[in-house]
């Protein structure tokens, strides 16, 4: 077998190869692929999907002065080794290895950084214009995904694309699937175009016939407009894309490397926007990946033979905690509705809509529709529960403050993967929702600190009259999971937090700790106790609002201070309890903050990245001696285990 793909070590080797050699290395690429992600797991499907996209587009184009620009950017694998970076996989998506997604600071074949939907049309409309201004050369590629198209900002980008006549091309690159089924309209538009291949013929020839009709006269040029019209919207498809002043071409095989440049070619002769309807597979060239796309699309180290995991999961998850207390209270209270961004399996919505499909709605990657629409279903007389990870509900920060909290609508709020997510880096960390929440007035906001708690805290937000905030990270849930009736949940009193271990008249430390750093907390503390310092512990649970008395009498009993949080400082728990000290008079000489600074947190292992910012038991013990003695006692406590 010939051995291409160890002679391409950027795009001028690409260049050299032609024809079947083109269709050999894509075959080398997928198994390059499948031997690398299934030893550090990432983005599987997708990525085999785009291969031959790729090697097209850079076989044709002249990266970086010609811009590919990826949307998401979890299918730029192949994109990453044909431009030098095929012997950075071995760390692929680990701490200071390659990320996952296109980042400016690897290549400047990565043209802008990528890790959420439906920006790569507006990327490339400003790349266009900065080109014109500035006198610039090569051309703008972007490549989106089907399921990317039900972004709002996708459709704002085309619309603004078409109307100043950007010389753009988009590829859509079509593979019926976002990380789920795609839903919606347009999925179901782009269904009908894939999968009737006569209109291309007929477009053709309606096109070929009417350029052979004489064009003089007024009234035959009229006669022949009118023709072109009527002909378009019966029978030539695209006509959506035509319509946002794009020209539409395709629908091409995805996998036809020398089909695709002859697009290309096609693409570079026709002036303004351009769209390439591309129909690719996900999961190409492995059954496992094809015959489960959705299983596949993100993965962890698994088993070529049969796709297995290499990972035991001995536990169940926050998302599997949610989705079955969930089904089991909408079992008692049908006006319960589920509501998700197309993440179904990725929330735990799925197991509410296995049972309730028709109390169930998945508006695709449409995040601000979601919670608007949640809360349409509020005022109608539905309690609607809208599950969307930390970092995409970003994307609706308006219609939380707009739509949900001015109203003061019952509405619950269900942000998972809250906290650090780990190998996704950067654009993934939900680091930031205590911070861009809390100062939203009417907005009730807890974290969960283990399964038993989600449980509780699930049923007081969906029976509170208002809008709700449900915070849980991602990943195996603390503590037992014994899932309970709905008759034997409680509402915890809003705002009150718990004493773990009690506060008593001047104690040594008090840790204030919320959400998923009350078990590590409470490990810290109880090893504290055990060595003579005076320790209490206090679960805050409510973010806001905050129960200033237990807090108040925390800062007044103890000599230190000590807060804790999964989530950038700035603004978070701990500014909440400063300016409570600060707004009653009270001077805090020593008080320390465990958070994530003024930085944005890289990709690596979740509890790699918690043991970096101390979250984890040993950290806080650590920050908590350096304000009872010395940071060195830690060693003694605690000693690190030599591997």
């Amino acid at each position: 077998m010939s051995d291409y793909l160890s002679k391409i070590n950027g795009i001028d080797d690409l260049k050299k190869l032609k024809g079947s050699q083109l269709k050999e290395l894509a075959a080398e690429i997928r198994e390059f692929l499948l031997e690398n992600i299934s030893q550090t797991g990432g983005h599987l499907a997708s990525n085999l999907g785009t291969v031959e996209l790729t090697i097209a587009l850079h076989h044709y184009l002249n990266s970086p002065t010609d811009k590919i620009i990826w949307d998401v950017g979890h299918q730029a694998y192949t994109h990453k080794i044909l431009t030098g970076r095929k012997d950075c996989f071995i760390n692929l998506r680990q701490r200071d290895g390659m990320s996952g997604y296109p980042k400016c600071s690897e290549s400047p074949h990565d043209i802008i950084g990528a890790g959420h939907s439906s920006t790569s049309i507006s990327a490339a409309v400003g790349l266009s214009l900065a080109r014109e201004n500035l006198d610039q050369i090569g051309d703008i590629y972007a490549v989106i995904g089907d399921g990317a198209l039900t972004g709002g900002m996708a459709f704002e980008a085309l619309n603004h694309a078409g109307h100043i006549g950007s010389n753009i091309n988009v590829i859509l690159n079509d593979n019926e699937m976002s990380i789920s089924d795609n839903v919606g309209a347009i999925s179901n538009y782009l269904s009908n175009l894939r999968n009737d291949p006569t209109l291309k013929k007929v477009k053709e020839d309606i096109e070929f016939l009417i350029n052979k009709i004489p064009k003089f006269g007024k009234t035959v040029s009229n006669t022949v407009d009118r023709v072109k019209d009527a002909l378009k919207y019966s029978f030539i498809q695209g006509v959506l894309f035509e319509e946002f002043g794009f020209n539409y071409l395709g629908p091409v095989d995805g996998h036809n490397i020398i089909e695709l440049m002859k697009y290309f070619k096609q693409a570079e002769a026709v002036a303004g926007p351009v769209l390439l309807h591309v129909i690719t597979r996900k999961g190409k060239g492995y059954p496992p990946a094809e015959n489960n796309p959705d299983k596949f699309h993100g993965v962890g180290p698994f088993n070529i033979e049969d796709g297995s995991s290499k990972k035991i999961k001995s536990k169940v998850s926050y998302s599997q905690v949610f989705g079955e207390t969930l089904k089991r209270m909408a079992a008692v209270d049908k006006r319960i509705a589920g509501i998700t961004a197309a993440m179904p399996s990725g929330t735990g919505m799925g197991i509410f809509a296995s049972s309730y499909p028709e109390r169930y709605y998945d508006v695709g990657i449409a995040e601000q529709h979601a919670i608007t629409m949640s809360t349409g279903l509020a005022k109608g007389g539905m309690k609607p529960v809208c599950a969307i990870y930390s970092t995409f509900l970003q994307r609706a920060y308006d219609q939380v403050i707009h739509d949900a909290a001015i109203q003061n609508i019952d509405l619950t709020i269900a942000v998972d993967r809250a906290g650090i997510v780990g190998n996704d880096g950067e654009t993934h960390q939900g680091l930031f929702d205590y911070s861009f929440l809390r100062p939203v007035p009417n907005l009730v906001m807890m974290a969960v600190r283990d399964a038993e708690q989600l449980q509780q805290m699930l049923f007081t937000a969906v029976n509170y009259q208002g809008p709700a905030v449900l915070r849980y990270p991602r990943g195996s849930a603390a503590g037992e999971y014994i899932p309970h009736k709905v008759s034997d949940l409680k509402e915890i009193e809003i705002g009150k937090a718990e004493e773990l271990i009690e506060i008593d008249k001047e104690m040594d430390l008090t840790i204030l700790a919320v959400g998923s750093t009350v078990e590590p907390a409470r490990k810290a503390a109880e090893i504290l106790n055990n060595n003579g310092y005076q320790t209490a512990l206090v679960d805050a649970r409510f973010i806001k609002p905050l129960d200033e008395e237990m807090i108040l009498r925390a800062l007044k009993n103890s000599k230190n201070i000590l807060t804790v949080e999964e989530q950038v400082l700035a603004g978070g728990f701990s500014s909440a309890v400063l300016e409570l000290a600060a707004d009653s008079g009270i001077a805090l000489k020593n008080l320390k903050r465990i958070g994530v600074g003024d930085e944005f947190v890289t990709h690596g292992g979740m509890e790699e990245m918690k043991k970096e910012y101390q979250l984890d038991a040993r950290g806080i013990l650590k920050k908590a001696l350096s304000l009872l003695v010395q940071a060195e006692e830690v060693n003694r406590l605690w000693p690190e285990k030599k591997d």
